[in-house]
Order: structure tokens, then C-alpha cells, then sequence
């Protein structure tokens, strides 16, 4: 039997004046994801604990099935671990995005434009970090590149305790009322307002405005954590597996949890991201030692985020097209039992711009033990309508390996 786990995350939605009144989920042509619902079990869960911020790092251990009042401590801790940064137990960490600032005159007063400054390279974004490191870099401070506008910053030896808010969370609002405060609060504060000046002029964003694009205008410094101690996945599903992601905080869940984490060549989290190669990278995995597979795909968050409606419904066919029919076909060619769970990490509504914790829609279906649901569809309210709910998310893995 093989495992399977497709991840579309912030796929779930609220009704989009845009669409009719209609959610991208209900507009999208997913047949797969509907056959899905319709032979296994169709249902709610609720990935993200009450009182707990809706965060992809919280909702994705969820799915991954650790609960996150138990094991959540924070997101940047997993992303670091993903870029290979060795952490010790008394180093603090934050998430630092590339992001693009209005260009008022006080740091206070400007507004959160992008919070990825236009998508930026990896190797652009990489230049920055580069640069500022070497003017922010000391004994107990650090700056590491990632993937894109996702960057991490160590402390070592240091206190944790400061209250930051995600650049996702404020797009157009003034910045402010969500600047660090707490634990530490004054030096990332010192560090954003002094990037906003260093990079006024530096070659990277001069080549971006003749181009056009979005400039870096600031460092912005969020998910403040200590490194996690996740039980291995093996040893609590009795299974070997692998994730396939383009996100460090996803590749760092499944390295902390011992799963292997898959490069894919052109995979970049966004609606433009190299779909076949990582369903290629996800069967080749199963047949080749994994019994268990966690495919992810930001880009439905990414459109949610930047309110692109067109994208997010393409993206979600996309996922129901080149990623979960083509494993789907692989593993009845190899006339292989599975089980495959499709479900969102979290909503991330168009309306909104950002997160929340309302329940996802999930469907279930074991090839060896199909079953009616009830419903002929994949969306918000065929999950619903069917009256399962599983109020701990992170049980979603039992129910999908409990036939081992």
C-alpha cells in the first residue's frame, strides 16, 4: 500500500464576487479531486488549534500529522532547518522577507506593498542578503539566504519573546501598528529601518526599476522560533516517506520529522512552478523506497495572497491535472494499493488577502476499498454537506494510514 498526500495550500475559499458568488473550488474543473470525494471520505477538518495563529506551519504539521499544540515552536526554526543552518537549542530564529515598502519619509508611516517584492529571483534576493549580512553580520547574528523573498535570521544564544506579524497578513495597511515588539523588538526594528536605507540604491533593485519590477525597499523580520523536536514520522506511522515542496518551512517539517526532502528542478511555489516535475519526482519516490509521499503546492496561498483570482482557479487545475492524475495513473499501471488524501493546509481567501482557521475541505479514497460519500463533488460545501468533521486535524494521517 503507498501513501500519497496532496497539498493544495490556501486552496479553500469564501464565495468571490468575481466568480458569481462561487469559490475557486467550485469553479475549477478538478475531476480527479472530485472522483476523489466522491469514492472515499468527504469531509471538514480543522487543521489549525483554536487560539492558534493560521499559519502554514502550524496548519502543515497538522497534515503531516503532528499536533501542534504539542509540537509547534515556531515557523522560521523549520524553514532554517530546510536551508541546512545548524541550530542549537538556545538560538532564536525569524523568518525575514525581501518585501516592498511605500516610499513615505518615515519607516512608521509607510505601507506594506508586497511581500515578496514582485516574486523576486532567488539569486537577486540571494545578492541582498549577501550584502546586508556582511553589514549586520557579528558573533550572535546571522543573515541566511533562501528561496526567492524567504530568508531566515539566527540569533545565537539569545532570548526569545518578541511579537511580529506577518507582511501577508498587512498588505496596503500601514506598517506601524505591526513593527516588533517584546524580546528583541529594537534590533530587528534597527535592522528593517537601516536595510530600508541600503538598499535605496543597491544594483539589484536599480535593475529591477529599469525592468519595471518591484523593488527590495526593506527587510522584514517575522516567526520567531526555537528549534523543533518532531517524534520521526517512521516511528509513529510505521512507514518511510518523502515530501516534495519548493518551500523551505514544508521541506523543514518533513526533514525534522525524517522524511526525505526531493529538489525539483523549476519548482517555485507559484502558479508558474514546474507541476510535472514534481509528480514525476513524487512516483519516482514511491516506486523507488518511499511507501509515503507529501505533495505540496503553495501556489493557490501565493494567488490568495495577491488576490488573483484567474490564477487560483487555474493553479487548482493544474494540481488536479499534472500532479494528482498522473500518480493516480502510476500507481494503477503498477497495479499498486493507495490511499490519497487531498485537503488544503488552510483557506486563504481572495476576499481577504491572508489566512484563516476555518475548517478545510479533505476527501479520502483507498483504491482497495472505494466507498460512496455521498457527494459528486470536491469543494467547501459538498464537504459540509456530508456531516464529517474531524476536529483534530492532525488525525487526518491515522485515518489515511490506518489500514497499514
Amino acid at each position: 500500500m503507498k501513501y500519497i498526500v496532496i497539498l493544495g495550500d490556501g486552496m479553500a475559499d469564501l464565495p468571490v464576487q468575481e466568480l458569481g458568488g462561487k469559490t475557486p473550488l467550485d469553479c475549477a474543473k478538478h475531476p480527479n479531486m472530485d472522483f476523489i470525494a466522491a469514492n472515499g471520505i468527504c469531509g471538514l477538518a480543522k487543521t489549525v488549534p483554536q487560539g492558534m495563529p493560521p499559519g502554514s506551519d502550524t496548519a502543515n504539521l497538522s497534515a503531516m500529522g503532528y499536533d501542534p499544540e504539542v509540537y509547534y515552536t515556531g515557523r522560521s526554526p523549520l524553514e532554517a532547518v530546510s536551508m541546512g543552518i545548524d541550530l542549537a537549542l538556545t538560538d532564536v530564529t525569524y523568518r525575514c522577507n525581501t518585501v516592498t515598502l511605500s516610499d513615505d519619509e518615515n519607516y512608521e508611516d509607510c505601507t506594506m506593498v508586497d511581500y515578496s517584492a514582485g516574486e523576486i529571483t532567488t539569486e537577486e534576493s540571494a545578492q541582498i542578503i549577501k550584502d546586508l549580512n556582511a553589514q549586520f553580520h557579528n558573533e550572535g547574528l546571522t543573515l541566511y539566504p533562501g528561496v526567492s523573498y524567504r530568508h531566515c535570521l539566527v540569533l545565537k544564544d539569545a532570548e526569545d519573546g518578541a511579537q511580529t506579524t506577518p507582511p501577508h497578513d498587512i498588505l496596503e495597511k500601514p506598517i506601524g501598528a505591526y513593527l516588533p515588539k517584546g524580546q528583541n523588538a529594537a534590533l530587528l526594528l534597527d535592522m528593517m529601518k537601516r536595510s530600508r536605507e541600503l538598499l535605496r540604491d543597491h544594483p539589484v533593485n536599480v535593475s529591477r526599476r529599469e525592468r519595471g519590477l518591484a523593488p527590495v525597499t526593506s527587510l522584514w523580520f517575522w516567526g520567531e522560533g526555537r528549534k523543533p523536536n518532531l517524534t520521526p514520522f517512521e516511528e509513529t506511522y510505521h512507514v518511510k516517506g518523502s515530501v516534495v515542496s519548493a518551500v523551505d518551512l514544508i521541506k523543514g517539517i518533513g526533514i525534522c520529522a525524517g522524511l526525505d526532502s526531493i529538489d525539483v528542478e523549476g519548482a517555485t511555489g507559484t502558479v508558474h512552478t514546474n507541476f510535472e516535475g514534481k509528480a514525476q519526482a513524487a512516483i519516482h519516490a514511491l516506486q523507488n523506497g518511499s511507501d509515503f509521499i507529501y505533495v505540496h503546492l503553495e501556489a493557490p496561498d501565493e494567488c490568495g495572497h495577491q488576490h488573483d483570482v484567474e490564477n487560483k482557479v487555474r493553479s487548482i487545475e493544474l494540481i488536479d491535472e499534472k500532479i494528482i492524475a498522473p500518480i493516480m495513473d502510476a500507481m494503477k499501471a503498477a497495479g499498486e494499493d493507495f490511499s490519497i488524501l487531498v485537503l488544503p493546509d488552510h483557506p486563504t481567501p481572495l476576499c481577504l488577502r491572508t489566512h484563516t482557521a476555518d475548517p478545510v475541505p479533505f476527501a479520502l479514497y483507498r483504491s482497495n476499498a472505494p466507498q460512496k460519500s455521498g457527494v459528486t463533488a470536491y469543494n467547501e460545501k459538498a464537504a459540509e454537506s456530508t456531516g464529517v468533521y474531524v476536529e483534530k486535524g492532525y488525525q487526518l494521517m491515522g485515518m489515511l494510514i490506518s489500514d497499514r
